[in-house]
Parts: structure tokens; sequence; C-alpha cells
């Protein structure tokens, strides 16, 4: 019995020993690099980037955005960004072809259904409160023609203003 517990728990992922992912560096994604554009400051760079992994005392109008991660098993990633400035604006860039998505939402098998669910659900939000709105709308309306003098039609038991005997 032991024993197949204990094979059960070698096999695969779940092995021994436990090996951590490892991510270093800075994530970057199309998104990000779509926003640059040459004559950028510096600061509107780090705003879109993020602040850079590695920058140089010898190379002052470079920066670096290297990108590693080491699954516990499986194969190592590796990524290069580079963006360089003359005159503290920014004149090109370059590195290897940038991911989509960010990390969280790599291993989502159904991430543009969660997206479509999400819209659903803030539609059906929006239609419930508008059907709120309008109840609220009705129910306001009855209660003002209930607070309508009686008067409006005499003879009628509860129109007379006079008390009961």
């Amino acid at each position: 019995m032991l024993a197949a517990a204990l094979a059960g728990c070698s096999s695969g992922k779940w092995g021994f020993p436990y090996r951590a992912d490892m991510q270093q560096g800075n994530w970057i994604t199309r998104e990000q690099v779509a926003l640059l554009q040459p004559g950028m400051s510096r600061e509107q760079v780090r705003f879109a980037l993020g602040s850079p992994t590695l920058t140089s005392v010898l190379h002052a109008d470079r920066w670096d955005y290297p990108y590693y991660f080491k699954p516990g098993y499986g194969k190592a990633q590796e990524r290069h960004f580079t963006v360089f400035f003359e005159n503290d604006r920014l004149v090109r860039w370059d590195g290897d072809q940038q991911p989509e998505l960010q990390p969280f939402q790599i291993n989502l098998p159904n991430a543009a259904a969660l997206e479509k669910a999400d819209n659903a659900e803030i539609a059906a939000e929006k239609r419930a409160e508008q059907a709120e709105k309008t109840e609220a709308t009705h129910s306001n309306v009855q209660i003002n023609s209930a607070t309508q003098p009686a008067t409006s039609t005499p003879g009628m038991p509860g129109s007379s203003p006079e008390p009961l005997k």
C-alpha cells in the first residue's frame, strides 16, 4: 500500500524533489511595445515598459530589458529587448518578438471565453439596473396617484373629507 502511494508521487510534475519556477527580468508584451514612439522621453518609456533591468554607465543611452523564465520542469524561455536614446529621446528599439499576453493569462484555456462571459455578466447587471429603475419609476407613479386629492370622485367611499360615524 505504501509503495503504491509513493509510486504515485514520484511520477510527472509531482515528483521529488520539488523544483520551483524561476523568473527574472521584465515581462514585456506587444501591447507595451506598440506604445513606443520615436521622440519619447525616458520617463514616458519607463511608464510604457517599466524600469529597465539593466542600465550601464558605459552605455547611458541604452536600456536593456532581458527576461528569463525556467519552469521547474520544462524548457527555459529567454527574451531580450533594448531601447536606444539620443539626447534623452527615444530613437529606436530592438529585440526578440514579445508575447501578446501577460504570464497570468497564458495558462487560461478559455481566456477569450472568460472575457466574453465577463462582458455578458456586465450587460446582465446593466439590464437588471435598468429594470430596477423602470420599476422604481412605475412604483413612484402609483404612489403619486394614491396621494392625489380624493375629491376627484365624489360619492365614493373614502373620498369624503368628513369623519366616519
